[in-house]
């Protein structure tokens, strides 16, 4: 059976036509490679402007949207309708058989509350990995594109951070890579220099004294969460650059099971 990589792209990337170029670069030439691909996305320039547009105001909470049942529905539309159905456009139009797919309406991320506190931010208990290969294993090479929408036992609708879906469905699709694309060029030390390949100690040395925080503190656990679950490889690169990532020369940073202390870090993730 094909190998399965699981792509995440960042939303801040999505609104970039050259990014989405790069992106279906470097899908058609992993399935040339003979892997099977699903990617998973974000959203969150595009929520910040509908959010906006209908007076809504929001807060974060340890880099979590608080989210609101009046918030989540405009999520939903957002990522699922809008956000989801673009960039499957977008990919079909560069040659990339894509399939949208709401983590939610598919029944991929089946969640509970993350806290009472986030409201309608959920953290994923299980995914439906069988849904997923389903899609991956049909003619013609389909790809998989998810929106981060979980859903709850009762129906309910939650708000998924997108860094952890892709995560949680790495590691049920016991993916061999797992790949984080954004607008950064990777994990960057405390003078600004790219970190092609970082270990435990490294990592968790940077989140000590602050060089690794925000979205990438984010990105990290997550990372290092794949890796403790049997992700063999992870990595996190700069969206335009993605392509790049097809060749031999090194991009990005790279996370490898070789570098890492598997007991550092055991939380689950939201």
């Amino acid at each position: 059976m094909k190998p399965i990589i699981v792509i995440k792209l960042g939303g801040s990337s999505l609104q970039n036509s050259e990014t989405v170029l790069q992106l279906a670069t470097l899908v058609r030439g992993y399935q040339k490679r003979r892997y099977r691909v699903v990617l998973v996305h974000g959203g969150g320039p595009a929520i910040n402007a509908e959010l906006t547009r209908q007076n809504i105001q929001w807060q974060f909470i340890n880099g979590q949207r608080q989210t609101t049942p009046e918030m989540m529905s405009v999520i939903d539309d957002v990522l699922a309708n809008k956000v989801n159905s673009q960039l499957v456009s977008d990919l079909r139009t560069s040659g990339v058989s894509a399939v949208g797919l709401s983590g939610a309406g598919a029944e991929i991320l089946f969640c509970s509350q993350a806290t009472e506190e986030l409201m309608c931010v959920g953290k994923v208990e299980q995914v439906n990995a069988e849904g997923v290969k389903e899609i991956l294993n049909q003619f013609g090479g389909k790809v998989p594109v998810i929106a981060p929408i979980g859903f709850g036992a009762q129906g309910e609708r939650y708000n998924i951070n997108a860094d952890w879906a892709a995560c949680q469905i790495a590691v049920a699709l016991d993916a061999k890579k797992l790949i984080f694309l954004t607008d950064q060029n990777g994990i960057l030390d405390k003078n600004k220099n790219l970190v092609s390949r970082a270990n435990s100690n490294m990592v968790n040395a940077m989140i000590s004294e602050g060089t690794i925080h925000g979205g990438m503190f984010t990105k990290v656990k997550a990372m290092m969460t794949a890796l403790n679950a049997g992700v063999k490889s992870v990595s996190v690169l700069n969206a335009g650059e993605a392509a790049k990532a097809l060749l031999a020369e090194a991009v990005g940073t790279v996370l490898t099971e070789n570098y890492i202390n598997r007991e550092v870090i055991h939380e689950r993730a939201l």
